[in-house]
């Protein structure tokens, strides 16, 4: 269900398929639809991130709500597991138009681990947290990320050496929404390649999809 819901999210960031809607694809009251939106996290409104908004309180609206409602981070939750959560309530206030009213209190994410990080632990935790470099989301967390952006180059290159395409991806994403990139990384033709050689995965294609529709980055 997860590969299915990346890809309708990335066909319409592509402009293919039906007009988009996160309530036809993951639907209210389905267990695995509400655990398949957490674990995308701001990445299912990514289309709304184009302008074409949904109606205040339909029913994109309300599977968000159940889906945050469903799984919250709990008090052990990793620093992941929270921004994600903090990502998906800043998205629907920034690409629903339902308002702040009535959806949870975004909570507190911890960021101290983006300057303390050795660069390997850096990449991983920054790769799982991709969906959160859609334009205007976790503006504090994207200008600690840039403060490191040579050690994000290295977890792309070791990724891409490594085959591991979805952290890959995930920081190739990052890195098109950052500053500074340097050229010689050969970001746009890594990602290019990135997707290429990924066999298909659902998630590796909606970051790249994403890198190139809202950064330009990756053609």
């Amino acid at each position: 269900m997860i590969a299915d819901a990346a890809t309708g999210v990335a066909l319409a960031l592509r402009g293919e398929g039906d007009p988009y809607a996160l309530s036809r694809t993951l639907r209210q009251g389905d267990a695995l639809a509400l655990a398949a939106i957490r674990v995308l996290g701001a990445d299912a409104l990514a289309p709304y991130a184009l302008g074409h908004r949904a109606g205040p309180g339909g029913e994109d609206e309300s599977v968000v709500r159940e889906a945050l409602a469903a799984y919250p981070p709990g008090v052990a939750a990793s620093d992941v597991s929270v921004w994600s959560y903090r990502g998906l309530i800043e998205a629907s206030h920034a690409f629903l138009n339902g308002g702040a009213d009535g959806w949870p209190r975004p909570p507190e994410a911890g960021a101290g681990w983006i300057g303390t990080d050795p660069w390997p632990r850096l990449s991983h935790r920054a790769s799982q947290l991709a969906a959160l470099a859609l334009p205007g989301l976790a503006p504090g967390l994207a200008e600690a990320l840039a403060a490191r952006t040579d050690d994000l180059s290295r977890g792309f290159v070791r990724a891409v050496r490594r085959q591991d395409w979805l952290q890959a991806a995930g920081l190739g994403r990052w890195l098109a929404r950052l500053p500074e990139v340097p050229p010689t990384l050969g970001l746009d033709g890594g990602l290019a390649f990135v997707r290429q050689m990924s066999g298909g995965d659902a998630r590796v294609a909606l970051h790249v999809v994403a890198a190139r529709r809202f950064h330009g980055r990756g053609w």
